[in-house]
């Protein structure tokens, strides 16, 4: 289990502070966060067919993204450790491109149809070829997207592991794709957000001249 010292980030522990809930987070920390994966988790992960990845660069530029397959396609290898393949997409590749200058990787599993349940799992990635993961890792499943061959395999080395309340999961019944649709007024997913209409960016509300001050600013102004 961490030590009170090194679950939670800085951020956390002073907001907590701020906002009195101090003593409900240690309480959840010590309960639920641990630093590998239990049995249940791994077992939760096993029958999973999607899956929101959390990125950032060397700069702290963030990247949310999301990725799926059959049940069990992001593979449990021991309770430390994780994997799952990386398929030919936009070759944009800015989640793997962020985990090459920042190896810290967010991962939230989400349960919206059975035991509507989440799990987080924050670790640290190594990108390896699909060669070299098998040569380690031979009981990799071949085939974990029919007819796609992995180009990179994501190896997760767990940091933390807890628990999304189910409180505010919607339910969401499970339904076979409807065919593409025959509307011609929809656009094709590449042109789909491209008319959009620039928008400007608000005002901070820590700008000079406003007569607020931003959460960042308060917090420093406070011992």
């Amino acid at each position: 289990m961490n030590g009170p010292e090194t679950t939670g980030s800085f951020g956390e522990r002073l907001l907590q502070q701020q906002l009195g809930t101090t003593d409900r987070a240690a309480d959840f920390y010590d309960r639920q966060v641990h630093p590998y994966l239990t049995p249940t988790m791994r077992e939760f992960i096993a029958r999973q067919s999607m899956v929101f990845l959390s990125t950032a660069d060397s700069r702290g530029a963030c990247d949310a993204s999301f990725r799926s397959g059959p049940p069990g396609f992001c593979v449990s290898l021991d309770d430390r450790t994780l994997t799952y393949p990386e398929y030919r997409g936009n070759g944009v590749l800015a989640s793997a491109g962020n985990m090459t200058e920042n190896p810290h990787l967010g991962m939230l599993f989400m349960d919206f149809t059975r035991d509507h349940i989440g799990l987080h799992v924050n670790g640290t990635v190594q990108l390896y070829t699909d060669h070299d993961l098998r040569a380690w890792y031979p009981h990799v499943p071949t085939d974990t997207a029919p007819g796609r061959q992995p180009h990179l395999w994501v190896h997760v080395t767990v940091e933390e592991a807890y628990v999304h309340c189910s409180k505010y999961i919607p339910h969401l019944e499970p339904a076979p794709r409807p065919r593409p649709t025959t509307d011609r007024n929809r656009p094709k997913d590449s042109a789909y957000f491209t008319e959009s209409v620039p928008s400007h960016r608000a005002p901070d509300a820590g700008d000079a001249g406003t007569g607020r001050t931003s959460w960042r600013q308060r917090l420093r102004l406070r011992p």
